[in-house]
């Protein structure tokens, strides 16, 4: 599989909504995204000014893309005080961002027989830009950690076999969270699968391990740590603490 090669994009907001009351969706235009090519899964990094004259990046994954618009979504979940999570609050139609992309190399495996997609609150949008381009006999299975009954989301995927559990423990460590012991316990198709893992460092090693102790093999799982609880991200989007 080749990736498209990430370049720079000026790009200006067109919308901006909630699509729950953590979550925001933000759609970001140029004309120039008429001739714009990504895999389901791939993100953006976009720029941010600091108030020191800094820039740093957050990185989202691209939720939509409309060519006929020549735009994208992303959705950025609210939580925390950072720059995407201010920057995210205050967009308004007209104002612009630099982005690099489409960067990221966790996409759909091509030979799976079925797709498992597990994390927390900033999984979602990569769970469900994949799963709503997979094939429709393809089945997936999604176990999502969200703050609550709110925060859950329809798929569009019509006639697709796709289940999704949510859990309501996103405060929680991973450890108590039960997300972590859903999938350990889950009973999973047969086939060979593979597995899209993300969000906070800890649940990511977690949800890992308990897939290795199922058998799994490691060429199966696709991991991607996206923060990490009680510190900041690097000034180029990723987390200090990686994923084991």
């Amino acid at each position: 599989m080749t990736l498209p090669d990430p370049v720079g994009w000026p790009l200006t907001v067109a919308a901006a909504s909630n699509v729950t009351p953590q979550m925001r969706r933000i759609e970001l235009s140029n004309p120039a995204l008429a001739a714009f090519d990504y895999l389901p899964g791939q993100d953006m990094a976009l720029a941010f000014s600091k108030d020191d004259g800094t820039t740093v990046r957050r990185r989202y994954t691209i939720r939509r893309f409309d060519r006929d618009r020549a735009s994208l979504m992303i959705d950025v979940v609210l939580h925390g005080d950072g720059p995407g999570m201010r920057w995210a609050r205050a967009a308004r139609p007209g104002i612009s961002i630099d982005a690099i992309g489409p960067r990221g190399k966790i996409t759909l495996v091509d030979d799976a027989e079925w797709h498992l997609f597990a994390g927390d609150a900033t999984a979602v949008p990569g769970a469900f830009a994949m799963m709503e381009t997979l094939a429709g006999e393809v089945p997936a299975h999604a176990f999502l950690l969200v703050d609550g009954p709110e925060e859950r989301q329809r798929i569009t995927a019509d006639g697709a076999p796709r289940t999704i559990a949510w859990r309501y423990e996103m405060s929680q460590p991973p450890e108590s969270s039960g997300l972590v012991s859903a999938v350990a316990a889950a009973d999973f198709p047969g086939g060979r699968g593979h597995a899209y893992l993300a969000g906070e460092v800890a649940l990511v090693s977690a949800l890992k391990a308990a897939l290795l102790n199922r058998g799994w093999g490691a060429e199966q799982i696709s991991a991607k740590a996206y923060w990490n609880r009680g510190r900041a991200n690097a000034g180029h989007g990723e987390p200090e603490l990686k994923a084991s």
